[in-house]
């Protein structure tokens, strides 16, 4: 989930704004989203594997699919140009180790009942972005922006208080996915999306290793062992990772950030739906509450992005004529 230029053809390279491509880009991007919002459901079929298994695998095959890319694509001179950049090579190092507390909290909610929990977390995320624009950046934010970051602390509290429960897992989310953006902005378009995925699964190879010998001397491995489709399910989850992945940096390259702002809410909404009606997690008036509270929030910062969005660009237009 992140706006770095991936080009998964030479088609890519360059496109050109114009309403098919932009056309193009939205198709793209809904579709990243819209696979994101079902894996939930993906990583419920791969029990009994658990979540420490799970994101161990996820990080091999996301390497070992990566890997693949490069080869068909025969993009292995790219990846050497960024290993030439210490600059580069630390901040994916750095951006490895939050994609892992988000693949790990992430899979830990959705195979232990918490798939709405995890929902709350991308909801948050647009919100969490804009307070870490303030607390990293210095960013002046506007009243309204204000307002949907203090809307969504209410929230918190109301599920913190009234449901009983501190929604860590949504908070760890939230912050682990904006910082993990605001990294990737740092690294900007000089690293691909396939690129960038080798190396941060690269860096986080040992933590597999780790991960899988803990696993396999304590509990065992799943892999292999439960048969077929499980196997290749579980062998599947590097395709799963990428190809969003590469879905959505084709469609960033093409649409307006404001349209990608938008398109950004269809993942929670799907996770969100999969919790309530088809995995039929409890969702008490409190949660309601709460879930309502961040939906204001992000109706309020959604809709002072488009005015904001529209003002900039009435304001380019009169600098022109």
């Amino acid at each position: 989930m992140n706006a770095e230029s991936a080009r998964p053809g030479a088609r890519d390279a360059a496109p050109s704004d114009t309403p098919r491509e932009r056309t193009v880009g939205g198709i793209y991007a809904f579709s990243a989203y819209l696979l994101w919002g079902f894996l939930p459901l993906y990583f419920v079929l791969l029990v009994p594997t658990g979540p420490w298994e799970l994101v161990a695998w996820r990080i091999v095959f996301s390497l070992v699919f990566c890997a693949l890319l490069l080869s068909v694509t025969r993009s292995w001179g790219r990846l050497a140009r960024i290993v030439r950049q210490p600059r580069l090579l630390g901040l994916t190092a750095l951006a490895g180790g939050l994609i892992y507390v988000n693949w790990q909290v992430f899979i830990i909610g959705a195979l232990t009942g918490h798939v709405i929990e995890t929902s709350l977390g991308y909801f948050i995320n647009p919100i969490a972005t804009v307070l870490l624009g303030v607390l990293v950046l210095h960013e002046r934010l506007r009243i309204t922006q204000w307002i949907a970051i203090g809307l969504a602390a209410v929230a918190v509290v109301v599920i913190i208080v009234g449901y009983g429960s501190f929604p860590w897992i949504a908070l760890t989310l939230a912050a682990s996915f904006s910082l993990y953006g605001l990294v990737k902005k740092r690294v900007g378009p000089t690293v691909d999306a396939v690129s960038g995925l080798t190396l941060e699964s690269a860096w986080l190879m040992p933590v597999a290793a780790v991960l899988l010998t803990v696993v396999g001397t304590t509990t065992g491995l799943t892999l292999g062992t439960a048969g077929t489709l499980h196997t290749v399910l579980l062998v599947g989850v590097g395709a799963v990772t990428a190809v969003p992945l590469l879905f959505f940096a084709a469609g960033a390259r093409r649409v307006p950030l404001t349209v990608i702002g938008l398109l950004q809410f269809v993942a929670p909404i799907l996770q969100f739906l999969i919790g309530v009606w088809v995995l039929q997690e409890p969702m008490p008036v409190e949660r309601w509450v709460g879930f309502a509270l961040v939906w204001v929030a992000l109706a309020v910062l959604t809709v002072d992005s488009l005015v904001n969005a529209r003002r900039r660009g009435v304001a380019d237009v009169a600098e022109l004529t």
